[in-house]
């Protein structure tokens, strides 16, 4: 095992079983105001924003009126205001994108990427951490947000969804306080997590990333992403797409997990197969700890997608064997 791999399997093993902190400062946030905000984002968006009171948030999704996924989005609603989190770079597309829609309503978007600096700690310690900081209780519910000083910070604590299969707390706060919340956690015993560990954790977790295992030729129904959608809420856009597909049809694809039985890690973009016929492709790979072997998600034809069944992976110019798995990957 080479030195790196050592250095990064104790991050790992750190969020696994302790607390983990990793720095996404590089998300976009958008600051909506206006009486308006929230009628006006939840006829946009896949999931309830006009019921959110202040304290609360939800995940959500953008896409364009024949359901493909524009972006993923993150809200979390304030008295005066909704915040709304992008996946990195998106923060001016997305702004772009739904301003066309903008009429008589009065709602205000306003790109503010680089003002907020964005934690998270992650782990079964996640909670006493944020108690040993002086941040109190984390939230009950996913998305849930308090204000907390945390090392004479003033922060929002926000509890995660659970995007690395673990308790997360999102931390945001002035970005020029962000190094002193920083190294406080660590200080007080969190690891620092680099962005390759995190990938390990999520894709374990089956947690797909926007720009990496989903992109604008992705249908919403194809991704096992219920929290991120409501059947109940009415119209919003791409929702005659999403509906169709749930009660009178299938996908033809879906976001599947793939166990490999022996190294290397397949490329993204990697050619599935069974048989020699292509039926998918990776979309991100990692080495897991948790199970020994390289592990990926990608997309497989509906009727390849059964857990258990056997398909090759394309790597390094030849064919490694792999069975299809539930997600999350069992640890």
């Amino acid at each position: 095992m080479t030195d790196d791999r050592h250095d990064a399997s104790l991050e790992y093993r750190a969020v696994r079983q302790s607390v983990g902190l990793i720095d996404r400062g590089d998300f976009g946030i958008v600051e909506v105001t206006g009486r308006d905000r929230a009628t006006f984002l939840h006829a946009m968006l896949t999931n309830d924003v006009k019921s959110l009171s202040p304290g609360q948030g939800s995940a959500a999704a953008l896409l364009d009126v024949h359901g493909k996924v524009q972006t993923f989005l993150w809200l979390w609603a304030l008295e005066d205001r909704l915040l709304m989190l992008t996946p990195p770079g998106l923060a001016g597309p997305t702004i772009e994108a739904l301003e066309r829609y903008l009429f008589s309503e009065k709602a205000y978007l306003r790109a503010a990427t680089g003002e907020g600096g964005l934690l998270v700690l992650a782990g079964p310690g996640a909670g006493e951490m944020l108690a040993r900081l002086g941040g109190g209780q984390v939230p009950e519910r996913a998305w849930d947000h308090a204000p907390a000083t945390l090392a004479d910070v003033q922060a929002r604590v926000v509890r995660g969804s659970g995007e690395s299969g673990e308790t997360e707390v999102w931390i945001l706060c002035a970005a020029a306080e962000s190094a002193r919340v920083r190294d406080a956690a660590l200080a007080a015993g969190a690891t620092r997590v680099r962005p390759e560990v995190w990938d390990v954790l999520r894709i374990e977790a089956g947690t797909p990333v926007f720009g990496a295992d989903v992109d604008p030729s992705v249908l919403l129904p194809e991704v096992p992403l219920l929290d991120r959608v409501s059947y109940t809420k009415g119209c919003y856009l791409g929702q005659e797409v999403v509906v169709r597909i749930r009660d009178r049809g299938h996908v033809n694809r879906m976001l599947s997990g793939l166990v490999l039985d022996a190294e290397p890690v397949p490329a993204k973009g990697a050619r599935v197969s069974v048989g020699g016929a292509e039926i998918g492709r990776v979309t991100s790979a990692a080495w897991s700890w948790a199970l020994k072997r390289p592990i990926a998600l990608g997309f497989l034809k509906r009727q390849h997608a059964e857990p258990g069944t056997r398909v090759d992976v394309a790597i390094d110019g030849g064919l490694a064997t792999a069975t299809v798995s539930t997600l999350p990957f069992a640890r």
